[in-house]
């Protein structure tokens, strides 16, 4: 009987141990970032601006506190037609102001670096299989910003379907301030063929004076879950859209052969 208990009273133990493992979030949320070349210096510095400052914002920081376990995980990469491992800032918890200015100082030291091609696709491979972690978020969230179409790499549509199957939610930041002529319902294309997932939105930038708040807004609302009073547009669109149309494009007017890209 004793060894009985006491090999109940072990599996008891590894049962809380394997429990505790997980470290209990609001929202793990992935910050996927353009820096390809179609993005000129002023919208790159913009960009990485806009994301600092949100993330030392008081709103922001009061977003974060006032969730159910007033604490989320962040981490933030860079893509354009691949991921380099090197743009990778690693999961950190924000729980208040020290948190956050820790996280938006990694962010602001890093090289400005830009690449050819743009993979949605590929960043939002990546992005999901960053979850892979040891947090346990009641959402999870990628949040995608790029000013132009997937237009390399696998097609964009099966890879937010996935991730979406998965339960992670997608969000889009378009940006349009100088939107290609070839392609510029960039809003719209994001809005059917990349964004998905319970509460999705995306939320286009179409001025330069519009980022710092864009970001700070969109971030704000990753972390409540909830859409303020003037909501971004839905995510749920008519299908329309070509949704391949940037990859045709490339293959047509520019690289059709692409081993050495990004070298």
């Amino acid at each position: 009987m004793e060894s009985l208990l006491a090999l109940m009273l072990c599996l008891g133990c590894d049962i809380a141990a394997a429990t505790a493992v997980d470290d209990p979030v609001d929202v793990e949320l992935v910050l996927a970032v353009d820096t390809s070349r179609s993005m000129d210096p002023e919208e790159f510095d913009l960009q990485r601006a806009g994301y600092v400052d949100a993330l030392r914002h008081a709103d922001f920081v009061r977003a974060v506190q006032a969730g159910l376990y007033g604490r989320i995980a962040v981490t933030y990469f860079e893509w354009a037609g691949t991921v380099r491992d090197e743009t990778v800032v690693a999961w950190q918890v924000i729980d208040g102001a020290e948190s956050a200015e820790s996280f938006a100082a990694k962010l602001e030291a890093r090289p400005a670096n830009t690449w050819r091609g743009t993979s949605i696709s590929g960043a939002l491979r990546f992005g999901s299989r960053l979850f892979d972690n040891e947090f346990e978020g009641m959402r999870r969230v990628i949040d995608i910003s790029g000013d132009g179409p997937n237009n390399i790499g696998t097609p964009v549509i099966p890879e937010r379907d996935a991730a979406v199957a998965a339960g992670i939610v997608i969000n889009g930041l378009p940006i349009l301030i100088r939107p290609s002529q070839s392609f510029a319902e960039l809003d719209r294309y994001y809005a059917e063929c990349v964004t998905g997932g319970p509460g999705s939105f995306v939320l286009p930038i179409r001025k330069s004076s519009e980022f710092a708040t864009a970001i700070r807004r969109k971030l704000i609302l990753e972390v409540s879950g909830t859409l303020d009073a003037a909501p971004p547009v839905p995510a749920q669109a008519t299908p329309v859209m070509d949704c391949e149309r940037g990859q045709r494009n490339r293959r047509l007017f520019s690289d059709p052969y692409f081993p050495q890209l990004d070298r």
